[in-house]
């Protein structure tokens, strides 16, 4: 279903581009690696506290450690408090992709469960099959060491016998199954529930149904179970959706000067044509050492283009985009994710896009904040080709009070520079 919509949504685009009202295509290059080291200074601006003091199962902790996390970011060292108190705290929380804050909501859920108790207590919501797989993952990572709470994904595919009621602890999936197995199939007892997660409400509310979807799933729940709502950006209509979701919440929003993150150098670089575009990569690519990046396409045709271009070139890419079936999509991810391909091509599918087809300011920020991640230096490059896209980017710079830098990709001695 949601892939039907996400193919439908590429064929408008790409009629509109076909027939002239599109005048720009925006390409971002994000690169996910580390460029160099952050300063010392800033590593050791705000130390933080380990995270024995937050957590109290033993077998946790252990996977905690194993995962990487010695010490809490800053959305877990400010949100797990809340998460973990008793009785529980609702929350609403505004984070970025790569802050480490699915590895809070899952410590909160691993917390909270009753292994003792085989029917479900947590229920996880995600906007697509993928970011369920994602945070499934999470989930069995940081329970490697206490076996005895276990994981069932609510997702499409997945058939349970009529009349069956689950054993699992902790649900994870997608709004319309989730429901399916509260309502219809009564797999789940809703009543019993200790701590609702929804991931990803802007992206949620974005998909037709999901909203309602999520709202009913809510109020089966308890009123003494535990909300918690995560978002990358607060516009006004997802604050609205995390006010009927999440009542007497406590409330994490970054300020608009902490969104930018500082941490990802941002450029635009003048092309005219689709050639100067892959022409202005190849500089790129050739002058800096990449560890991974994302580009972002506005059709179908021109990731595929793009995507055999630089398969020629010798790169190892990965093609992401809407006509594809879900569990191809999960295997894209999953191989990319993995490091078996190192440049990720994909479509304006999987954002939200104004009536011309370009991203609005919070889906660019979305977007770049997918590099950066816990601290390491990215780097986001917008190639501009027309007046219209240079207006949007003017609109990115002023909404976002950051200067966007020219790049100039003949210029290989320049490309170093951003790189330093």
């Amino acid at each position: 279903m949601a892939t039907d919509s996400w193919a439908q949504a590429v064929d408008e685009q790409e009629a509109a581009a076909e027939s002239g009202q599109l005048q720009t295509l925006q390409i971002q290059v994000v690169q996910l690696g580390n460029l160099k080291p952050m300063e010392k200074a800033k590593l050791q601006k705000k130390k933080t506290k380990p995270f024995s003091p937050l957590c109290s199962k033993p077998q946790l902790l252990q996977g905690v450690y194993a995962m990487g996390f010695n010490r809490p970011s800053k959305i877990q060292e400010t949100a797990l408090p809340m998460m973990l108190a008793e009785p529980p705290q609702n929350l609403i929380a505004q984070s970025q992709s790569g802050t480490g804050k699915t590895a809070a909501f899952v410590l909160a859920m691993l917390s909270h469960v009753d292994p003792n108790n085989h029917y479900p207590q947590c229920l996880c919501v995600s906007p697509t099959y993928e970011l369920a797989l994602q945070t499934g993952k999470v989930i069995e990572q940081m329970g490697k060491h206490y076996p005895e709470v276990k994981l069932v994904y609510a997702i499409r595919g997945n058939k349970l016998q009529r009349g069956m009621k689950l054993q699992e602890q902790i649900v994870i999936g997608t709004p319309g199954t989730l429901l399916d197995w509260c309502s219809k199939f009564k797999f789940i007892e809703p009543k019993k529930v200790k701590v609702f997660v929804l991931d990803e409400a802007d992206v949620m509310i974005a998909t037709q149904g999901h909203q309602d979807q999520s709202i009913r799933i809510q109020r089966m729940l308890p009123k003494n179970c535990q909300m918690l709502l995560f978002s990358a950006t607060f516009e006004e209509t997802v604050w609205n959706f995390a006010q009927r979701i999440v009542p007497d919440p406590n409330i994490i929003k970054l300020k608009r000067e902490e969104e930018t993150l500082d941490t990802i150098k941002q450029y635009y670089v003048l092309c005219t044509s689709k050639e100067e575009k892959f022409q202005a990569l190849c500089n790129i690519y050739g002058a800096i050492t990449i560890a991974q990046a994302m580009i972002f396409c506005h059709t179908r045709r021109t990731a595929g283009w793009l995507a055999g271009e630089l398969s020629r070139e010798g790169h190892q890419v990965a093609l992401l985009s809407g006509e594809m079936q879900v569990e191809q999509r999960a295997a894209v991810i999953e191989r990319f994710r993995d490091g078996k391909e190192k440049v990720l091509v994909t479509t304006n599918v999987c954002a939200r896009v104004d009536k011309d087809g370009n991203p609005d300011n919070e889906t660019y920020l979305h977007r770049i904040g997918r590099t950066g991640r816990f601290g390491k230096r990215g780097l986001a490059i917008n190639m501009v080709d027309s007046k219209m896209s240079m207006n949007i980017l003017n609109r990115i710079q002023e909404h976002f009070n950051k200067k966007i830098e020219r790049l100039d990709t003949d210029d290989l001695d320049e490309i170093e520079k951003i790189a330093s």
